[in-house]
């Protein structure tokens, strides 16, 4: 007899992911349920359940990030120092309100950082290494620029979450260029500040 995973196709994975994405991004880790996936996806949770064994490898699989979001992350350090907090704040806002495939991930991510702490270390990490690896310090040896990763990155998850999450009025009804030109100045200080 042969044991293991029933096969399914590539697509039943697909909108098995894209749906909990979905969900994970509206409604947070916590709330989201294996039922309401497979509801989503319009299959049953047993077949959920046999693609992802529990709700936590579900979310670590629906969390891996597009290269383009990396990308653009990593691309903001290129240039002259005068301008890297408007490049930061602009490539931060653009991934995190831009098309659903590379925001989802990441309000899910925020959403489930909340109230799970795998989650919470999957953001600390993604927002802090980017920020670490422009600054031409890829690694936490250095006190100094770990912290000011922090603190810009305390900064920028602030703002989404402000905006997004919150929905502070002010915040969610700016535009961006504002929002730019507003904290640009501040990130700018804390990443290219010298010891």
């Amino acid at each position: 007899m042969r044991r293991g995973r029933r096969p399914g196709t590539s697509t039943t994975r697909q909108a098995i992911l894209d749906a909990a994405r979905t969900r994970f991004a509206s409604d947070g880790f916590a709330a989201t349920t294996i039922r309401r996936v497979a509801a989503d996806a319009g299959v049953n949770p047993s077949l959920v359940m046999q693609f992802f064994t529990s709700k936590e490898e579900l979310f670590a699989a629906v969390m891996s990030i597009s290269p383009k979001s990396l990308a653009s992350f990593s691309t903001v350090f290129d240039g002259p120092d005068e301008h890297l907090g408007e490049r930061v704040v602009r490539a931060y806002l653009e991934v995190w309100e831009g098309v659903p495939e590379d925001s989802e991930p990441l309000m899910a991510m925020l959403r489930g950082a909340i109230a799970n702490e795998q989650a919470a270390a999957q953001l600390r990490e993604f927002i802090q290494a980017r920020l670490l690896e422009g600054m031409g310090t890829g690694s936490v040896d250095n006190p100094d620029a770990t912290l000011r990763a922090g603190l810009a990155s305390s900064m920028l998850i602030g703002l989404v979450v402000g905006r997004r999450l919150v929905g502070v009025p002010i915040l969610a009804n700016a535009d961006v260029e504002t929002l730019v030109r507003l904290m640009a100045p501040a990130i700018q200080s804390v990443l290219t500040r010298t010891p």
